[in-house]
């Protein structure tokens, strides 16, 4: 069976003395579940491994006996150590409050029991993890993969990738573009914003919701004022409203909004979101094309190759913790403006040899970033550009 890189990060960590709880998060759908087991198969160490995902959110006792579990095996076993893990934490209410209680009773009686934890909703999580369990955890970011992960393990081609995106339960689906679709709609989009943010998060407008999240998903790579994103939702609430909603669905890992590039923070808050779905199969569900007639139409599928261009930068910038921004001054402009601790990068895509480029010089110019660069047509061909480690972007300028 495949294994990600994260295979190797999550063995390394648990074979390591206890120190840290570790909390696997992501989307929905990019193997966390099935990469964790694969861990645990090959360890050889005893484990206990829980589920939340059919446990009322009520049920806070359900963590603790989970632990009592783990902590009764061990001590009838005689077990040097256990490994606990609790799939789709974020699904308790208050779990964060109840993971840490029982940590620090496991630290304070010197039970070797290592806890790894996975969940989907970024925003619960993340909320848990800062509000009660500072200094106790360390995050593994898990994303959408890539395109060497999808051809390597699929035999995807870049078009395909481009196209389809990097769902690996979908891909043996592509050939049946309604099972295809419905796949992507159904164990993706509607358990995410069913599951993951409706049922824990007061929305007055839930169908407002998932039409910005449809909207949003329909004009991925290009810009799209709130004011207008109104005029074409029913029920419409108001630019505040729709903002939020934008980042819930980032949170979620479905859709984002990126913002101007600029030094004046106030003014990048106020830009015209660039929307940007985090995997490209997410724009394709709502595109009228087939694959073949997207190949062929050509300026539809410069409108893909950026979006699908954009979705791969947005998941790394996830799991790597760099910001994303475009950059546009009257009739120059810049796709993506990648920024990590000063250091900041930038990047023009161009599916064919018409659009211009200016707008890399002039922002090289103004803003002096340490690197700059096409992908596409006259510079990094995208499947270089898809293989290479973004890391190295904010180490080594490419001139």
């Amino acid at each position: 069976m495949y294994k990600r890189a994260e295979y190797q990060i999550i063995t390394s960590r648990l074979k390591e003395p206890r120190k840290f709880i570790q909390v696997v998060m992501g989307p929905r759908q990019v193997g966390k579940s099935t990469v964790v087991k694969q861990v645990l198969q090959d360890l050889e160490a005893p484990y206990q491994l829980f589920s939340a995902d059919n446990v009322p959110a009520g049920n806070t006792a359900w963590v603790s006996n989970c632990w009592a579990a783990v902590r009764s095996l061990k001590e009838s076993k005689g077990l040097e150590s256990m490994i606990l893990v609790i799939d789709e934490i974020q699904k308790i209410s208050n779990w964060s409050e109840v993971v840490k209680k029982e940590w620090d009773d496991d630290t304070f009686y010197d039970r070797n029991i290592k806890v790894l934890l996975l969940g989907s909703s970024r925003v619960l999580l993340e909320k848990g993890l800062s509000e009660s369990l500072g200094g106790r955890f360390e995050e593994i970011r898990m994303t959408h993969w890539s395109y060497s992960e999808m051809r390597e393990c699929f035999g995807f081609s870049l078009d395909q990738y481009l196209f389809y995106g990097g769902y690996p339960g979908a891909a043996e689906l592509v050939s049946d573009s309604d099972r295809w679709e419905q796949y992507i709609q159904s164990a993706i989009i509607d358990a995410t914003i069913n599951k993951d943010i409706l049922m824990n998060t007061p929305i007055s407008k839930p169908a407002l919701l998932r039409q910005t999240f449809e909207l949003g998903a329909s004009y991925s790579g290009e810009l799209l004022s709130l004011t207008k994103m109104l005029g074409s939702l029913q029920d419409a609430g108001n630019t505040v409203t729709l903002a939020g909603y934008i980042n819930l669905l980032n949170e979620s890992g479905l859709l984002c909004g990126l913002q101007k590039y600029s030094i004046d923070t106030a003014r990048r808050r106020a830009s015209i979101p660039k929307f940007q779905v985090y995997n490209n199969a997410l724009k394709m569900v709502y595109n009228p094309h087939t694959f073949e007639q997207a190949i062929m139409d050509r300026k539809e599928w410069g409108r893909i190759f950026e979006s699908g261009i954009g979705a791969w930068i947005v998941s790394q910038a996830f799991v790597h913790r760099f910001e994303v921004f475009y950059w546009r001054e009257r009739a120059n402009e810049v796709d993506f403006v990648l920024r990590k601790k000063g250091t900041v990068v930038t990047i023009e895509v161009k599916s064919n040899a018409e659009k211009n480029a200016n707008g890399l010089t002039v922002f090289r110019e103004k803003f002096k970033p340490k690197t700059a660069f096409i992908v596409g047509d006259g510079g990094i061909s995208a499947e270089d550009f898809l293989t290479m480690d973004i890391k190295n972007l904010f180490k080594d300028a490419i001139l």
